[in-house]
């Protein structure tokens, strides 16, 4: 059985194999479309365990929420290519619909969960790895539920999925200020909801490289200690959620901004691909 060249295209773009791979599965399948299909998931499953050491840095985050329920997942593949496919964007939707279901918040607890009767996420992973001909892995996962949830999704380029999503857990629901203050989250990237969050020993760190800055800078010592302070206090309100000045309204605070809204963030979780 003979094929031609919007066979192999079609090959290609269904299992996001190399145009060789694809030529030589459907020489192998003489010309046969689902037999082709069914040799290269084989001889990729055969290579999986080669793929494991090879860095994913591309991919794609998704976010869901249902009532007072959030979940956010970043999945990722070795290269752009993949990460634009359909199937790989596909893989995301199922794995974000069902951590919606179990609500792990642990990548080992996900992975080990069925998403269908006697196959594990990890399983159905391994598969999209065969299929896809890349290593494909679950990065990281978050769950928040019991309260109302704002979600924000971010390209940053046209043609590639989500590659920044936050997702926050408010106290009292607000949609427009909760995407808004998502949205700001996702660029500026605070570390930390409130400035009493920060970590101690980073504090402490930050105060050190100031202290060495500013002698390297050749400030007084008699105005050292002020100095040094007032760079720590300003690190601490750009790392502290509540202190930046909001994306949308430089004059207030995402403080007021909440405040303003009645509501209030328990807790945010930023995800940017490969980072």
């Amino acid at each position: 059985m003979s094929y031609t060249a919007e066979d192999v295209k079609r090959l290609r773009e269904a299992t996001a194999a190399g145009m060789l791979d694809c030529k030589k599965a459907l020489d192998e399948a003489n010309g046969d479309y689902d037999k082709a299909v069914e040799i290269i998931r084989v001889k990729g499953l055969k290579g999986v365990t080669k793929r494991e050491g090879r860095t994913t840095s591309n991919g794609l985050v998704v976010a869901k929420s249902s009532g007072d329920l959030g979940v956010m997942l970043e999945l990722n593949c070795e290269t752009d290519f993949v990460a634009k496919g359909d199937r790989f964007q596909a893989l995301g939707d199922e794995l974000v619909d069902h951590l919606l279901k179990v609500k792990s918040a642990d990548v080992a607890a996900f992975l080990s969960s069925e998403i269908a009767p006697g196959r594990s996420v990890q399983q159905h992973v391994d598969e999209a790895n065969a299929t896809l001909g890349e290593r494909i892995e679950v990065r990281r996962v978050t769950v928040y539920e019991g309260g109302p949830v704002g979600i924000y999704l971010h390209k940053t380029s046209p043609d590639l999925p989500p590659q920044v999503g936050v997702l926050i857990s408010l106290t009292k629901e607000a949609i427009e200020v909760g995407r808004d203050v998502a949205q700001h989250i996702a660029a500026f990237a605070p570390q930390f909801v409130k400035r009493e969050d920060v970590p101690a020993d980073l504090i402490e760190n930050e105060r050190r490289i100031a202290e060495e800055t500013a002698r390297e800078e050749g400030k007084p010592e008699a105005a050292l200690s002020k100095i040094v302070e007032g760079r720590v206090t300003g690190f601490v309100k750009e790392v502290s959620l509540l202190e930046q000045a909001f994306a949308k309204d430089a004059k207030k605070t995402v403080q007021q901004i909440l405040d303003e809204a009645q509501t209030a963030v328990k807790a945010f979780s930023r995800f940017r691909v490969g980072q």
